[in-house]
């Protein structure tokens, strides 16, 4: 099988995991018995929880879209595709790893272990996906659509991740904090589909649709 077919494989199924996973975590959000739009959207997976279940089954299936796009990604973007590997770690440990009822965290929470280390998962996840947003920005290897979905997708992350930031050290948990990372969760849940979608469906070249010169040689398009 042709390197470039298998990148668009590997795409296209991070596509179908992504929207299976977001599907999944998002109806045990919404179904489930959580505090609403002043929790955590982790709150949905606490063993307590009937969701519970619906809810690490959507965890890990986004993780396992993160490891897929990084795959699908072309060679020259290492970085970015080490950081969504990283990123895609860390959401199966987000998953694997419950916390306690609320999921509280410091300042202004008592935590457990737990507690602790579900929530640093989350945040590490989270900001692994943002920042690979920002390599493949800057990657001269990455072409033009790969960097402009990039570019999208960092200009909206970077300021609700900076307001999830400041609630969390600031505010605590509340409305603020509960929008801002819902918010937040969807960018990178949109980048993540748009920029699987792209890989999925353009040419198989690495650089995007070539076009023939009168000499008969192949020059990439982007």
């Amino acid at each position: 099988m042709a390197e470039g077919t298998a990148r668009r494989i590997a795409a296209a199924f991070a596509a179908v995991c992504l929207t299976a996973g977001v599907t999944a975590v998002t109806v045990a959000v919404v179904a489930g018995p959580g505090p609403g739009l002043t929790g955590y959207v982790s709150e949905a997976g606490v063993t307590d929880s009937g969701y519970a279940g619906a809810y690490r089954t959507g965890i890990f299936s986004v993780a396992a879209s993160l490891l897929l796009l990084a795959g699908a990604l072309p060679p020259g973007v290492r970085a970015a595709a080490g950081l969504l590997g990283a990123g895609a770690v860390a959401t199966v440990l987000s998953g694997a790893v419950t916390c306690s009822e609320g999921c509280p965290l410091p300042p202004f929470e008592a935590t457990t272990v737990a507690d602790l280390v579900h929530g640093g998962a989350s945040i590490a996840a989270t900001a692994a996906v943002v920042l690979a947003m920002l390599v493949l920005l800057v990657s001269p290897a990455a072409d033009r659509g790969v960097r402009r979905i990039a570019a999208i997708g960092a200009a909206l992350a970077l300021p609700v991740a900076a307001v999830v930031a400041a609630a969390l050290l600031l505010v605590g948990r509340s409305t603020l904090l509960g929008v801002s990372e819902r918010v937040l969760l969807a960018v990178v849940a949109v980048w993540g589909l748009a920029t699987s979608g792209y890989l999925a469906v353009r040419s198989l070249t690495a650089d995007g649709p070539s076009v023939r010169t009168p000499d008969g040689s192949n020059v990439s398009r982007r």
